[in-house]
């Protein structure tokens, strides 16, 4: 603190007197007990309850026109993946009391209680070999910090490491004509009940659960094992485990979640449920096998995290009217577009949210059921019994419904269901995989629906992506360039692009919104669909009805500051 007064000739004293913290008696009493005693008059100060430890931080924090952090916000939250703990380690942060926060080329941002502290600043330059950017903490958020992080990072590090460590004498025999190992199921099962074994796969959840992905997963190679994490739509690498741990840990997943760990040979299915704090995670597995063992994906689904209000996904306000129109009719026929990880069954569940009241029966059916929605008959898809979409569907119509929701129009006979039920008095939502709007037309008479029948029950298609969301802390505006502009036709002269900060991980990016083109069958339309019109023409129709396509609800939502020109063209590729 010394060193912060006499690197800028300040007097702490006097500035807490003109913020008003302190009085000018306080003052005095403070700098005679500094004089007889010795020490820092800020740590008297806050030692006999004057102020606060938080407000003299903040007042040296806007005098040297330094950052000043605190950890109730998340600020003090160094970023992941960037190898922070081993570029300075545990025992010198807690010993200087400095934080690293986030790493950018050569520059790398620190919390410290005494950022002026030249010496301190010279070593960590020379440790680290980076150009240091300080900002001020105070010493006791600084320690609270250190421990979190540095106590979860070596926890994950050191099992990682401690899988590598495990001696490898196991009972595996490998031929050296196939990659396919084999091991005692007795000797498997209790190997993955191992307290490493299971302590690792605690914490590769609990880290995915934390850094909010989305899917983690574990790929097997010849020497090595991958393992990454999904984190708003893109994968990211994480330091994976000991290859002699690929069956170990597989096993154990598979115990959890109910799957046969002998069957190698063919794709499981299954799930479990865990908890964090008082969060449920819904994980489904699924397992493959490749020619280097079987590779495990798993989905972590937070109930706690989705948003179930249409308004707030990221629709155009425009958009949401049309929608909202179309989901609020007696009947007729509803369908979702686009392909897996777009959102579609977010939006169908908000959807089924925003229409549901006691007045209506809503059944459903669904592969998986993925949300448990309050006041709606959620049914369960078991083809193994014959429990298809098709056979729920006839027997739905026995079940008086109002509203039908099904999870995904795979073959003609669910969708010759479907159309019939939107024909005699029901709404009906589905979905379906194609790339934009107007092509789920096309789709459905490819597959073999009669124009006749489709014209008179479609009411609208839902085309939509998830684009990623700028994070609000670091993005940063700029201009775009004339090359760009005369390939895009951008409004706005300002653009935002990803920058990166601790908050969010430094990839620049957090969370997701939706972007969408929603078709609105009309008699022009309809017209078009009785003629088998290519989708071309329906296409043209539609935009001439007011239609926005994907790729310029993307560019609406670069102009609005929303994502990044990069992630919007990148998303709505060929959708122009």
């Amino acid at each position: 603190m010394d060193s912060i007064n006499k690197g800028k000739h300040i007097r702490l004293g006097e500035l807490l007197v003109q913020e008003g913290l302190i009085g000018q008696a306080q003052l005095e009493k403070a700098i005679s007990i500094q004089r007889q005693e010795g020490g820092r008059l800020g740590e008297i100060l806050v030692k006999l309850g004057m102020v606060k430890e938080d407000q003299m931080f903040a007042v040296l924090g806007r005098q040297l026109n330094v950052p000043y952090f605190f950890l109730g916000t998340g600020m003090l939250k160094p970023a992941t993946n960037q190898g922070l703990d081993r570029l300075i380690p545990h025992d010198f942060a807690s010993k200087n009391f400095v934080l690293p926060l986030s790493r950018t080329l050569r520059s790398l941002t620190v919390a410290m209680f005494d950022p002026l502290d030249l010496i301190l600043v010279d070593n960590l330059e020379r440790l680290t070999n980076c150009k240091v950017n300080p900002v001020i903490a105070t010493r006791s958020d600084i320690s609270k910090a250190i421990e979190g992080f540095y106590g979860k990072s070596a926890l994950f590090n050191q099992a990682v490491k401690d899988s590598y460590d495990v001696s490898d004498a196991v009972d595996i025999n490998i031929n050296t004509d196939s990659s396919d190992q084999e091991l005692s199921l007795d000797k498997l099962v209790a190997r993955a009940e191992e307290a490493p074994v299971v302590k690792l796969v605690d914490l590769i959840i609990r880290q995915a659960i934390d850094e909010r992905a989305s899917d983690i997963h574990m790929e097997p190679f010849k020497d090595k094992i991958c393992l990454r994490y999904r984190i708003d739509g893109k994968l990211y690498e994480i330091p994976p485990p000991a290859k002699h741990l690929h069956m170990p840990i597989i096993s154990r997943i598979k115990i959890l979640s109910k799957l046969d760990i002998a069957e190698k040979r063919l794709p499981q299915d299954g799930a479990f449920l865990a908890k964090i704090g008082d969060s449920p995670i819904d994980i489904r597995v699924s397992s493959v096998p490749t020619i280097y063992g079987e590779k495990i994906v798993m989905r972590l689904l937070d109930r706690s995290e989705v948003v179930l209000d249409l308004s707030r996904l990221g629709f155009d306000p425009k958009q949401l009217e049309t929608m909202r129109r179309a989901i609020n009719a007696p009947y007729g026929l509803v369908f979702l577009t686009g392909p897996t990880g777009s959102g579609k069954t977010t939006t169908l569940y908000a959807i089924l949210n925003e229409i549901k009241n006691p007045s209506k029966n809503i059944v459903t059916i669904e592969d998986p059921v993925e949300y448990k929605l309050e006041g709606i008959n959620q049914v369960q898809v078991k083809p193994e019994i014959g429990l298809t979409f098709a056979t729920a569907l006839r027997s739905f119509l026995r079940q008086d419904p109002d509203i039908m929701l099904v999870g995904e129009v795979r073959d003609l006979e669910t969708a010759q269901i479907c159309i019939r039920s939107a024909l005699t008095g029901h709404l009906v939502l589905s979905t379906l995989h194609t790339n934009d709007a107007p092509t789920a037309v096309s789709r459905l008479m490819d597959i073999g629906i009669e124009p006749y029948m489709l014209a008179p029950s479609l009411l609208a298609v839902v085309a939509q992506r998830l684009v990623r969301r700028l994070c609000l802390d670091c993005k940063e505006a700029y201009e775009p360039t004339k090359e760009q502009l005369k390939t895009i036709n951008l409004k706005a002269e300002l653009i935002y692009r990803a920058k990166g900060c601790a908050k969010c991980n430094n990839t620049g990016y957090r969370g997701r919104a939706c972007i969408a083109e929603v078709m609105v069958v009309n008699e022009e339309i309809r017209s078009l669909i009785n003629q088998r019109a290519s989708f071309q023409k329906i296409c043209e129709a539609a935009k001439a009805n007011g239609m926005q396509t994907l790729y310029e609800a993307g560019l609406k939502k670069v102009e609005d500051g929303v994502t990044s020109l990069e992630d919007a063209i990148s998303v709505t590729l060929g959708a122009e």
